[in-house]
């Protein structure tokens, strides 16, 4: 199961941790794990194409961890999309994905 979680201060998302597979389906072919990396890839582009230094990351296999060190109205607003995304997916596949906040 991918587990993600949220933490947020003063109503803002502060760091973000993603872990683990869906186990979906096999490696290659899980369409879950597939959905969940492509949303991070892409919102952490287009933070980091926006405003470099925003957010810090660092990956592994299965494993994202990312760090938002300034705030401002985009950079929230993609995180947020981010957020949304993912819980949409959550729902769809509840027994491969678990987002806590």
């Amino acid at each position: 199961m991918i587990k993600v979680k949220i933490i947020k201060e003063k109503d803002l998302i502060s760091k973000i941790e993603i872990k683990g597979h869906s186990l979906y389906a096999v490696y290659g072919k899980d369409i879950v794990c597939a959905g969940v990396s492509t949303m991070v890839i892409t919102t952490v582009n287009a933070i980091i194409r926006y405003q470099e230094k925003s957010i810090s990351y660092n990956q592994d296999e299965g494993y994202v961890f990312l760090v938002v060190n300034e705030h401002d109205r985009v950079i929230d607003l993609l995180l947020e999309n981010l957020i949304s995304l993912l819980k949409e997916l959550e729902k769809q596949y509840p027994k491969n994905i678990k987002i806590n906040e």
